[in-house]
């Protein structure tokens, strides 16, 4: 694992930390990689050189209500004198006919740069919005008649089941967030907490970790996770920052108390939000969203593996059934023919995908699939853009069918 560490240092200009036992080596086991070794060459310990390297985490996540498996792709980095030799599409492709036989029916990464995924069929799934906003600058619309709950402070960890029920009750219904095991809310959403303040990442610059949870530690109904740090903003009234981490609601009285908790910080001038969702209800809230001074971001991609198997697991709003197309997609060409989706409004119960001799009512590729699939784009915005053809009943139709309840997020980086 020593070369993964030392490739993944070197293609990403030291993201992952220094050295061979950095934060990629650390994270990933042996049998999620999928490497090339050029048997010519040789490390100074003797080994086989590795040319790339690849690694695919194995999660779960939310599909418009259902849960389904992913392959959180990551890691991935050739050596310069190895480049342009097709080395990561060889192993791109054969990580997706294993990832089928293991049952991910779904990819996932975060893109170092677009066009080397979009040739292989990654679609943008979800964007993180950004906010950065003066607590002098929120001010709610009180457009209901709430009773202030109570907002308490504590640490992270004595609070990590009430934060994990909560967050497991937000995520049910949405798309693209990750079921987190406690280790992943360790090391992705509390990281550099207070064990870790001797840490030199980014994360622990920021400072201690705290969280907010809106009513009784039993039963709370949001919660927020954030840093704290003085001489961060310069304004000599209001020189620290707030910088939210993750931030989860049961109803919009808990969003809404969760800013007034942000808004009574005097010291603070500016709360940082960097990886909210698209359809965050903060845009609502204010009385003057400008003040959110919102950008969006590209965050997470997605490639469907399996295409019926994925959209049988997925879930629908509608009961529908609609015939399509697959063609060109010769990484996983299991994908391509006709198939008939008989979608089901019954989470508890699978769709049907078959293979048909029939005239499709759609064609399309398996990256505008994939963007259909996880909500990020309509069936009409992919039609005026020339990605799927087909009558304008048939793309109607799969706009209701594709509908999400939810825009695609996912906060956690992998």
């Amino acid at each position: 694992m020593g070369q993964l560490g030392l490739m993944a240092s070197y293609s990403y200009g030291g993201t992952f930390g220094d050295g061979e036992d950095n934060i990629a080596a650390a994270g990933t086991r042996p049998e999620w990689t999928l490497c090339a070794f050029d048997p010519a060459a040789r490390t100074e310990a003797g080994q086989p050189l590795m040319a790339t390297s690849f690694a695919a985490f194995p999660f779960t996540i939310r599909a418009n209500g259902r849960p389904m498996a992913m392959a959180g792709i990551s890691v991935i980095g050739t050596r310069p004198e190895y480049r342009r030799q097709g080395l990561v599409r060889t192993i791109m492709t054969r990580a997706f006919a294993e990832q089928r036989e293991r049952g991910q029916t779904l990819a996932g990464l975060w893109a170092s740069q677009a066009a080397i995924y979009q040739r292989y069929g990654f679609s943008p799934a979800g964007l993180n919005r950004g906010y950065a906003i003066d607590t002098a600058d929120i001010a709610l619309l009180e457009a209901s008649p709430d009773v202030e709950a109570k907002v308490t402070r504590h640490r992270p960890e004595a609070v990590l089941d009430s934060l994990r029920e909560v967050y497991k009750q937000f995520i049910a219904q949405r798309t693209g967030y990750l079921h987190r095991g406690r280790s992943l809310w360790l090391n992705s959403v509390l990281d550099g907490g207070e064990s870790a303040q001797n840490s030199a990442s980014d994360k622990a610059q920021d400072g201690p970790v705290y969280a907010a949870l809106v009513g009784p530690i039993e039963a709370p109904t949001g919660y927020a996770v954030y840093t704290l740090r003085a001489g961060r903003v310069a304004h000599r009234a209001r020189p620290q920052e707030i910088k939210v981490r993750d931030m989860a609601w049961l109803d919009m009285s808990a969003c809404r108390d969760l800013w007034r908790f942000f808004a009574k910080h005097d010291l603070v001038g500016r709360v940082v939000w960097p990886n909210a969702p698209m359809d965050d209800p903060a845009q609502g809230m204010m009385a003057e969203p400008r003040m959110l001074h919102t950008q969006d971001n590209e965050a997470t991609w997605w490639r469907i593996v399996d295409a019926p198997n994925a959209l049988a697991q997925r879930g629908y709003n509608t009961n529908a059934e609609l015939v399509f197309k697959l063609d060109g997609d010769d990484l996983a060409p299991w994908n391509n023919g006709t198939w008939c989706l008989q979608t089901s409004a019954d989470d508890a119960t699978d769709s049907q995908v078959t293979p048909v001799k029939k005239p499709p009512e759609l064609t399309l590729s398996i990256k505008t699939l994939t963007g259909l699939f996880s909500g990020m784009y309509g069936a009409q915005t992919l039609a005026n853009w020339g990605m799927l053809h087909g009558e304008p009943e048939a793309i109607a139709k799969a706009d209701a069918l594709f509908a999400t309840r939810h825009k695609p997020h996912c906060p956690d980086h992998y």
